[in-house]
């Protein structure tokens, strides 16, 4: 199955019994995520039965690198979960992570997220020999966040992959997030998505990391509603107690475009 959140797309597989050898997950992620000659996606998720949740994922982004976390992936797995009576409106599953729960209400999704870590605020770093003022946190994957004024006019792609690739983060990496405040409540986020490697129209951990950041420099209050590069409005929940984020909670819709069989071509 194809499903989208917030212009997120991914492949889902119903995984309870392999059809994918791990040892072949990477490449089979490769290629099938290609865009124009065959399905295209940001990543695939492989749904597989667990002992300590209703169930848990392998998910991989499109480049080939497995992801310790998703906000619209995950979101897209719970509501599969759910379509496919794996599990009921309710429900949890095992992530790199840790374990995520999840509300399924029709196309509306609500997922109880892991407690960030690693908040640095306001360090200063060189990029193209400008110094740029960013705070980073982990939100089940790294992030990076900048706050401009001209958000339409940034250089999404070339100053992401420049702070992806920065010194700071290695060896991994980080997504970078570029983030307008509009007013207490209200942002508008572009992100770059490493393991995409591109600017794409949402990123679930971005648009948590990016609200997380913004209440903890004063600038909202939850809840926070977020206008992600695709359009799409996305509310993040949180609970900030003593400087320690206590619960938070990334809720959107989530669509699907189409269920169907591949054929061996699309993974050639």
């Amino acid at each position: 199955m194809k499903m989208s959140g917030s212009g997120n797309d991914f492949i889902l597989i119903d995984h309870r019994k392999s059809l994918v050898g791990k040892g072949r997950m990477k490449g089979f992620a490769q290629k099938i995520c290609r865009r124009r000659t065959s399905v295209g996606a940001d990543g695939i998720i492989f749904i597989e039965a667990s002992k300590k949740a209703d169930f848990k994922w392998q998910f991989f982004n499109s480049d080939g690198s497995e992801a310790e976390m998703c906000g619209n992936g995950g979101r897209c797995a719970a509501r599969f979960a759910y379509l496919k009576g794996i599990t009921g409106s309710s429900l949890t599953f095992e992530t790199l992570a840790g374990i995520l729960s999840a509300e399924v209400d029709g196309k509306r999704v609500k997922l109880e997220m892991t407690k960030p870590y690693g908040l640095k605020l306001d360090e200063k770093i060189s990029i193209e020999g400008k110094r740029l003022t960013i705070t980073s946190i982990n939100t089940g994957v790294p992030h990076a966040v900048l706050f401009l004024e001209d958000l339409d006019g940034v250089d999404v792609v070339g100053m992401g992959r420049a702070i992806r690739n920065h010194p700071r983060f290695a060896p991994r990496g980080t997504n970078a997030n570029f983030v307008k405040v509009r007013n207490r409540s209200r942002l508008s986020v572009r992100t770059y998505e490493r393991g995409v490697e591109d600017e794409t129209l949402a990123c679930g951990t971005g648009v948590v990391a990016s609200a997380l950041i913004a209440a903890f420099k004063g600038l909202v209050k939850s809840p926070v509603s977020i206008k992600t590069s695709g359009g799409e409005i996305l509310t993040v929940h949180f609970e900030i107690e003593a400087g320690k984020v206590k619960r938070v909670f990334f809720e959107g819709d989530v669509h699907i475009i189409y269920e169907g069989e591949m054929w061996e071509e699309a993974y050639e």
